[in-house]
């Protein structure tokens, strides 16, 4: 399919997570598949721009593939000006964060409040879309609250403004990540607009991910939380939907392989310290899918502060988890 100039390789593309989507795990899954991957966001508010966590967010080197950035913010010219700053700084697409749900980016009415003020919604895309050279597209959500939902309205108002796609979260801001998404304001999205919408939301399987495809007639998927510990999602579902089969679950060893990688590049591109911190919810999700009597290995391996100790603690869970599975293999 294509966005504007671009023409991805399939319709799988890492949905912008903050404190996720870094450099490190967006390269990563590109090699496990995914289409494309999106920054996690960026504010355009100009006292920001220089904090170092900004910094690198916006930090490209080496990465391959297209770079959509997202960004946000609540107003339009300095929005406009913040997309014109990551064109020149080598992003390719500029993605516009109206989905968030945090309280406080919504409390400075940003991401998902935004989608309350339909003239301002209008006011920033129009003010983007006009300021660069390149595609701009638009996440959102359903509505403010299920009593309020006007996705259809937002997308209409996005399609006439010259956005190029839309990738649009089942659920409203209210409801945050509680319960389950739900596809027919998606399936209504798609059917209002001419332009490629992706679905988004609990797409955490590949045979969710045909479901949903199906249901919406959505054009492509936005996979965010599950990716987490298991980027190679994007090539079971591929697979899946290519051939309409399952594709073996990833061996033990190539889980270490992969988290051992991940986990060594997060500590590089942050340094020792910060490196460690954050390495340790990915650990927590590489290792959610091994047996219940490591979670203690697990752990203890959040209390260390050294990169190299972190590195031998992930070592010695999966020895551990390797052992557990031949035990029951045999077992059996």
């Amino acid at each position: 399919m294509k966005l504007g100039p671009y023409t991805l390789s399939n319709n799988l593309v890492l949905s912008p997570m903050v404190g996720i989507t870094d450099r490190p795990f967006r390269q990563l899954c590109k090699e496990m598949g995914a289409a494309m991957t999106v920054s996690e966001m960026t504010p355009s508010d100009p006292t920001l721009r220089e904090h170092p966590r900004t910094k690198l967010r916006l930090d490209y080197k080496g990465e391959t593939g297209i770079r959509s950035v997202q960004i946000v913010g609540t107003e339009p010219e300095q929005m406009a000006y913040a997309a014109q700053l990551n064109e020149e700084s080598g992003a390719q697409i500029i993605d516009i964060n109206m989905g968030c749900p945090a309280k406080k980016v919504c409390s400075v009415a940003a991401g998902s409040a935004l989608l309350r003020d339909e003239p301002r919604v209008q006011a920033i895309l129009n003010a983007i879309v006009s300021a660069v050279n390149i595609p701009v597209t638009l996440k959102f959500r359903t509505g403010w609250d299920p009593e309020n939902k006007n996705a259809t309205t937002i997308a209409n108002i996005a399609e006439q403004a010259g956005i190029t796609a839309l990738a649009l979260h089942g659920r409203t801001r209210e409801c945050k990540y509680k319960g389950h998404a739900e596809y027919d304001t998606i399936k209504a999205v798609k059917q209002s607009v001419n332009i490629p919408v992706f679905a988004n939301g609990d797409i955490t399987s590949p045979e969710k991910a045909r479901f949903v495809l199906e249901y919406t007639h959505a054009d492509g998927l936005l996979i965010g939380r599950g990716a987490q510990g298991r980027p190679w999602i994007f090539r079971e579902i591929q697979h899946f939907l290519s051939t309409g089969k399952q594709l073996p679950p990833m061996p033990l060893s190539e889980v270490r392989t992969i988290s051992i990688r991940h986990i060594s590049s997060l500590h590089n591109f942050y340094g020792s310290k910060m490196g460690v911190k954050i390495a340790r919810k990915h650990i927590g999700w590489y290792c959610q899918y091994l047996s219940p009597l490591l979670l203690p290995e697990v752990k203890k391996s959040f209390q260390l502060n050294e990169p190299l100790c972190q590195l031998n603690a992930i070592n010695d869970i999966f020895d551990l988890a390797q052992t557990i599975e031949k035990v029951q293999t045999k077992a059996a």
